[in-house]
């Protein structure tokens, strides 16, 4: 087996003080440490960095690469909302800050759905510090959905979404991690995936609490997060310069963009042949490769 895949990654804690609330964002760190951080990596809603370990470690003997817990996912320690969460801001401006943190050269943004996005989000705020975007579904409504969704108080009736409310009846406790496997290995949104992805999600995705295990990223914050969609990813789009290379996928995609987006060249969006919304987790070779071709 490849050392990279035998090295687990440097866990770093960064601190994040902005208007959203101050803790520290946890960052799993792949690759030599003594090169420039090559590629930030963040992960989907619900999920945790170390989903993605897999996908990443391959590349750690050529990239380094950083992948951190969004807020409220994972090890972070950054705090949750209590009033009405309304947008993806929160993640865009906690990258914002990430990137504040490296003194080196661009860095390739990269990411799964809502990671995806915040990245989107983030390069188009700080298109200096961005070489360029690898983008693996990304949550991009179509215009005049993302319209309605900004929206004064257009968030009041979101909560009735269907991903929102069957996020909130999710189990969110197990008496152990071997139980919260078998719950999960081959259904619903885990089906297909390997055991070694799903071990890997679990491994950061629990927190023992009491005698047994909760999940990190709360099911509230993450129908939360569904719910939040005033952000405008079509304005993103257009403010950022660089390549944005965009993977859609086949079956049940977030990425409401053609093949061949009109006034954006340099944008491309290309489809991942049988893959669903969780392609990462069970095409990996693909946005590997899209991964390394966007960082070399």
């Amino acid at each position: 087996m490849d050392a990279a895949l035998l090295s687990p990654p440097r866990r770093l804690s960064v601190p994040i003080d902005n208007r959203w609330g101050a803790g520290e964002m946890a960052v799993l760190d792949f690759g030599d440490p003594n090169r420039p951080v090559d590629l930030i990596f963040s992960h989907a809603n619900g999920f945790n960095a170390a989903t993605y370990r897999s996908l990443l470690s391959p590349l750690s003997t050529s990239l380094r690469i950083w992948a951190p817990d969004l807020r409220g996912h994972g090890r972070s320690t950054l705090p949750v909302f209590t009033r009405p969460k309304t947008s993806w801001l929160d993640h865009r401006d906690d990258l914002l800050a990430l990137l504040e943190t490296l003194d080196g050269p661009q860095v390739v943004m990269a990411g799964h759905s809502m990671g995806g996005t915040a990245s989107l989000l983030a390069a188009a705020q700080r298109p200096d510090r961005v070489s360029s975007l690898a983008l693996f579904d990304p949550v991009i409504w179509r215009r005049m959905t993302v319209l309605a969704f900004n929206l004064p108080f257009a968030h009041r009736f979101m909560g009735a979404i269907p991903i929102a409310k069957s996020t909130l009846r999710r189990r969110s406790r197990f008496d152990s991690r071997e139980q919260a496997m078998a719950a999960y290995r081959g259904r619903g949104a885990f089906k297909g995936w390997p055991d070694t992805v799903l071990a890997d999600y679990l491994s950061e995705g629990l927190k023992a609490d009491g005698g047994g295990f909760d999940l990190a990223a709360a099911p509230a914050w993450e129908a939360a997060n569904y719910v939040a969609q005033a952000h405008d990813p079509w304005r993103a789009l257009r403010r950022y310069p660089g390549p944005v290379r965009i993977l859609k996928a086949e079956h049940g995609a977030l990425t409401h963009l053609p093949v061949a987006p009109r006034v954006m060249p340099n944008v491309t969006v290309e489809i991942v042949a049988g893959g669903g919304h969780l392609f990462p987790m069970t095409h990996a070779d693909i946005a590997r490769d899209a991964l390394f071709e966007a960082a070399v």
